[in-house]
Parts: structure tokens; C-alpha cells; sequence
């Protein structure tokens, strides 16, 4: 006779799998500590990011899962963490379809999110968010060169020798604009990656979008981060979004590859008309622009576009990035305000909240992503003309 409950395993060993202590507390009740990440003066811990899988749960039998070790610090203020009730995580029987869990609570005092899983299957993946990892990259690619439209050109590697990538959707007709976009600056940040995918998804399939426009995508940042289920920083603990006014190939290889192809291109007499990067956070949703005003009747277009053509729904009005996002620190401007500061570019940030959505009407999953990159490139091309 098989006991009644079989041996229940929590496994992280996989692309983008991560988790700190594992603490069993009962045979069906486990403490799980979110890894977390530092920079590279082991400050401004980070842990935004959990992905794991159980093997052995019993079917129909409940599981009690306290996602704990969450406090942490951003931008040198501690807080309680970026794990809470406006975050629940989402759930797989498959690994590649996703849903929200709807049995949790939250305990502020501890703080811990208490997640209660009834199986229906032996085995389940439970996210912060639902992951894309190297692996649907790849798959992307592949599908993309299948286009005449499409180009890739390597830009150089990563710490540990992932290669890093410049994409070009070619236009059709002359090129009289140029627009580069830039997504997973952070490992943990997976949904600006299904919103890369629903873009280049919809610029291959939609010519009108190219007609007279070209399109440079730097598709996936921080590779090594992805495959080892960190958060924000690189191997050498260096934020790729925070560290655009240094440039060390050494320590920050992914950072220096894309300056020097922006660089290379900007050499070359061509033009950027418009520069985008797309990031996630918990609650907040906003669109952030150069700090020059030079660009700012180019930012209320872009972002009346977004309101109007996108299921973006921001938390705060349009706003214009300060020169720094520490002042008086070296080493922490944003990629928008290292753009600008070096070439004077016009270049946005966007932060989209994983927590509820008012235009949705529910929490986003990757189809929502993936409708928005679709989406996100007909309200550039509109805020450009």
C-alpha cells in the first residue's frame, strides 16, 4: 500500500528557477524563502522573483506554501518587499500555460504570502510572474527568421558568454524613421518579453507598420539573469537599467554591447526618431520621458498613443526623467537619461504594474502582454509620424 502521501519534492534546477531556503515545516506545509539579489555593494537587496516546481503533491490533498525572506531595499530605503497581497503568483500544470493562483493571504507582519495549492496534478509550477525564459527566445527566433524582413546581427556576450543581440525589422520603401526598442533589462521583469514577442510578432505580419519605418529591437538584456533566476542586477552585480553612465566591458559586457551599437549606428550619420524601453513593477504604471524638454511635444503625443491604442493605464501623469536616478552617484543614470545625457536621443521608459489592471478588468497574463506589444508598436508608429 503507497503511503498517503508520497514523497514531495521542490525543485529549482531548470531555466529561470529560483528560490532561497526550503523549509519543511510538514509533510504538506513548506516555508520557501525568495532568494532574493544584491548589487555589487550587497546593497539594495531585491526579490521580486520566485519559480519552482513540486513533484509528488496528491491530488485533491491541500498544500500550504509561506513564501517568506521578502524585505528588502531599493534604492538604499529599505521596505517590505515587492511580494504582497496585490501580487499573487500564477500556477502551471504544464509550465507554459499560466493563471493566477486565487486561494493566499497576506501576513504584513512577518511578512510572508501564504499560498494554498489543492493539486490536480502530481506536479505544478507556481511564478511571481509567468516566466519566458532563453529558451522562448529562441523559439522567437527561429519563427522570425523565417522573414525577409528580419535581420540579427550579435553585439557581443554576456558575463558568462550568452550571446547579445540587435534585431532589425527592415522597412518597406525607403526608411524616413527609425525606432529602437529594448526589452528585459531585468531577469525577473518576463512580461516586457512577451510584449517584445506580440511587437516583433506584429511588425513581421503587419507591413503597413514597416512601411517607411525601421525597427531596431534589443530583445532580451539580461540572459545570464534569466537562465539563473536572478532579479535585476548581473552576474557581477550590476544593474543593467542603473548603470548607463558607465561603461566597463568587463564588468557590465551587456551594457557597453548596446552602447556601442547605438553608438556605431548614431556614427554612421543614422537617426534614432524614437527610443523605448519596457520594464514591469508591482502596482505602479507610468511612462517616463527624456529629460530634455526638446522632446516633450514628442512625449504627450507618445503618450496620449499609449492611453489611447494600448491597455496602458497609468498610475501618474507623464513625467520627465531627472538627470539621475541618484543624484550625485556615479553609475546610476536609467538607460532614458544616459541616452540623452550622452547624444541628447529621445528616449522613454515605461513601467507596467503585474497587479491588477483597471482596463483589463483582471490581473495580466501573456496574452495580455503579447496583445500589448502588438498594440504598443501601432502607438509608437502613430506618436512618430
Amino acid at each position: 500500500m503507497l503511503p498517503l502521501f508520497a514523497l514531495i519534492t521542490i525543485q529549482t534546477s531548470f531555466d529561470g528557477g529560483s528560490l532561497g531556503r526550503i523549509e519543511k515545516v510538514s509533510e504538506v506545509h513548506f516555508r520557501l524563502g525568495a532568494k532574493g539579489d544584491v548589487d555589487q555593494d550587497k546593497r539594495n537587496r531585491q526579490a521580486n522573483w520566485y519559480y519552482f516546481r513540486v513533484d509528488g503533491a496528491k491530488l485533491g490533498t491541500k498544500l500550504t506554501l509561506d513564501m517568506v525572506d521578502l524585505p528588502g531595499e531599493y534604492n538604499y530605503k529599505p521596505n517590505r518587499g515587492a511580494i504582497q497581497k496585490e501580487t499573487p503568483p500564477v500556477i502551471s500544470y504544464d509550465n507554459e500555460r499560466w493563471k493566477h493562483l486565487e486561494t493566499f493571504t497576506y501576513d504584513a507582519d512577518e511578512p510572508k504570502l501564504r499560498l494554498e495549492v489543492t493539486p490536480a496534478a502530481a506536479r505544478f509550477w507556481i511564478a511571481h510572474v509567468a516566466p519566458y525564459t532563453n529558451a522562448h527566445l529562441d523559439r522567437l527566433r527561429q519563427r522570425a527568421r523565417r522573414s525577409r524582413a528580419f535581420r540579427e546581427e550579435k553585439i557581443g556576450k554576456s558575463v558568462q558568454g550568452r550571446d547579445l543581440f540587435v534585431w532589425t525589422i527592415e522597412p518597406s520603401g525607403p526608411a524616413r524613421k527609425t525606432i529602437w526598442l529594448m526589452f528585459r533589462q531585468h531577469s525577473w521583469e518576463s512580461g516586457s518579453s512577451y510584449a517584445g514577442e506580440g511587437a516583433v510578432l506584429e511588425l513581421l505580419e503587419n507591413e503597413s507598420l514597416r512601411r517607411g519605418v525601421r525597427w531596431k529591437i534589443f530583445p532580451f538584456c539580461d540572459p545570464d539573469g534569466v537562465a539563473r533566476g536572478n532579479v535585476r542586477f548581473n552576474v557581477h552585480g550590476y544593474d543593467l537599467n542603473r548603470n548607463w553612465d558607465v561603461e566597463d566591458p568587463v564588468k557590465m559586457p551587456e551594457i557597453a554591447a548596446q552602447r556601442n551599437a547605438i553608438r556605431k549606428w548614431l556614427e554612421q550619420g543614422n537617426k534614432i526618431d524614437l527610443f523605448y524601453s519596457l520594464h514591469n513593477t508591482e502596482t505602479g504604471e507610468y511612462l517616463e520621458g527624456p529629460p530634455g524638454k526638446e522632446h516633450a511635444t514628442l512625449a504627450e503625443r507618445f503618450f496620449a498613443a499609449l492611453i489611447s491604442k494600448t491597455s496602458f493605464h497609468p498610475s501618474r501623469r507623464l513625467t520627465f526623467s531627472t538627470a539621475s536616478t541618484t543624484e550625485g552617484m556615479r553609475g546610476r543614470m536609467n538607460v532614458a537619461q544616459g541616452l540623452y545625457n550622452d547624444w541628447k536621443l529621445p528616449a522613454f521608459l515605461m513601467e507596467q504594474r503585474i497587479s491588477f489592471n483597471e482596463k483589463l478588468k483582471r490581473l495580466p497574463l501573456p496574452e495580455d502582454r503579447i496583445r500589448f506589444g502588438r498594440e504598443l508598436v501601432a502607438a509608437i508608429r502613430k506618436a512618430v509620424e
